[in-house]
């Protein structure tokens, strides 16, 4: 059951609805990969409204099932670009902070290969964002299942 309803706050999150859609139109990152980092950081804080948007969101953009079915096992197969790949492992660091130094400098390296300075600032503030509305709707417990595609600011 809900604890409040995030909707009437809908004004407050502005600024996180905003980032996130300036990323998108920046074209620094692709959708698909964008719809997998949204996907892995909302799968590691158990978000099911996030993980049930961006699912839907994702195959609706194309994502295969397949490639979403192994999400959390990205390590272990052979679907995920090498670019991708980066991206999921710089998610799952910044997600996932231990301490100040939990993103390796070996990371940051090899991301370096694949991204620019711009588009992985935009990871990083994309990681930022899907992070707090997870936050946000697990506080809220706002239920998943009823999300449908292209309903979201």
């Amino acid at each position: 059951m809900s604890r409040f309803a995030l909707e009437p706050h809908y004004q407050a999150m502005m600024p996180l609805v905003t980032l996130g859609k300036n990323i998108r139109t920046a074209g620094r990152l692709e959708p698909a990969l964008m719809e997998l980092v949204l996907m892995r950081a909302s799968q590691i804080n158990g978000c099911a409204y996030c993980l049930d948007m961006h699912s839907k969101d994702a195959r609706a953009a194309g994502e295969t099932e397949q490639r979403l079915y192994v999400l959390p096992a990205w390590r272990e197969t052979a679907l995920f670009s090498e670019r991708e790949r980066i991206a999921l492992a710089w998610t799952e660091e910044l997600t996932e902070l231990t301490s100040h130094e939990a993103v390796s400098d070996a990371l940051y390296e090899q991301a370096r290969q694949h991204f620019d300075e711009d588009a992985l600032v935009d990871l990083t503030l994309l990681v930022g964002v899907i992070n707090s509305f997870n936050r946000l709707n697990i506080a809220a417990r706002t239920i998943g299942g009823s999300y449908k595609v292209g309903k979201h600011g």
